[in-house]
């Protein structure tokens, strides 16, 4: 299998964190795991490249270094929505026209505006800058309250953290569900979020520790082929069921519904990939009852079928 080629474009004064979330997931090499990508860094001008945190680092490539990549990275900008430079956005859209997937993380949506990639799109940033990029840039479709959105060949994620969630989005996208857990392991991550999620809790305090759903969360996760209810799960919580899904709301951003839904589908993408189980067994252990409801729910949600998906992501 020929490595995937991912090469993050940065900018002065770059971020160190969200250049950081793209080399984590794609340019660390594990020792437990077989490699599938390569990473790189370029920059309009290759040398001393100042961090928005005082350090320099050194880029040795140019933006010929995009005319190879099969996925570019922009890990933010600085200032969010200053010109960019007609060399880069050409660039740009030099790579996206050829079929590499553009990615931007955080403020590197607005470099993705203004090569004309996001038009006529859905698109998001950190929310601090949805409404600069909705007024800057009309023709964007800017959904400020999502972690990231991708729409296969252009995707773009909120600020820091959801970085890393969209990065592995695209790992599960391109390597399955299970090969993208083992790269969450490693880093102690907890199970991804959906991109549907909301950027930031409803309320800005944090939980009390006797108010954390992680508990809860992990009880559930065991017991995913049982009927889990809204109800089920209160009862086990000690809460009433409408205690519970404000406190999912202020805590993970989606309803149990969903956040179930997610979980089990995940568990079925792994028993696909890892086992030869039948779909109607796995179905089953899953929480989805039958094998119609197991389609159903992956033409929804992955736009694939489960027979589909194990014969791409299949390591039996």
């Amino acid at each position: 299998m020929s490595l995937h080629r991912v090469v993050a474009l940065l900018n002065p004064p770059q971020s160190p964190f969200e250049l950081a979330c793209a080399a984590e997931v794609f340019g660390t090499v594990q020792q437990d795991m077989p490699a599938r990508y390569t990473f790189r860094t370029c920059a309009e001008r290759p040398g001393p490249l100042q961090t928005t945190v005082g350090f320099t680092m050194l880029v040795d490539a140019g933006l010929t270094a995009l005319q190879e990549a099969d996925t570019v990275v922009v890990p933010g900008w600085q200032p969010p929505g200053a010109p960019v430079p007609p060399t880069v956005t050409d660039a740009l859209r030099a790579a996206h026209q050829r079929g590499a997937r553009i990615v931007a993380i955080c403020t590197g949506a607005f470099v993705l505006a203004q090569a004309g990639l996001l038009d006529g799109r859905r698109a998001t940033t950190h929310w601090r800058r949805t409404a600069q990029l909705a007024a800057t840039f009309p023709e964007v479709q800017v959904d400020q309250d999502v972690l990231f959105v991708d729409h296969g060949d252009v995707a773009t994620s909120a600020g820091t953290g959801a970085g890393i969630d969209l990065c592995l989005h695209l790992v599960r996208s391109d390597h399955g569900a299970a090969y993208a857990a083992q790269i969450a392991r490693n880093m102690v991550l907890p199970p991804h979020r959906e991109g549907s999620q909301r950027q930031y809790a409803t309320q800005p305090a944090p939980a009390r520790a006797d108010e954390s759903l992680a508990p809860l969360l992990e009880w559930a996760t065991s017991r995913l082929h049982t009927r889990l209810t809204l109800t089920r799960l209160a009862e086990h919580a000690g809460l009433s069921s409408r205690t519970l899904a404000r406190r999912f709301t202020e805590q993970l951003g989606t309803s149990p519904g969903q956040w179930l839904l997610g979980q089990r589908l995940d568990a079925a993408r792994v028993l696909l990939e890892r086992t030869d189980l039948p779909v109607e067994a796995i179905a089953t252990r899953v929480g989805l009852a039958s094998a119609v409801n197991l389609r159903r729910r992956f033409r929804a949600h992955l736009g694939t079928t489960p027979g589909a998906y194990r014969r791409t992501f299949s390591e039996t």
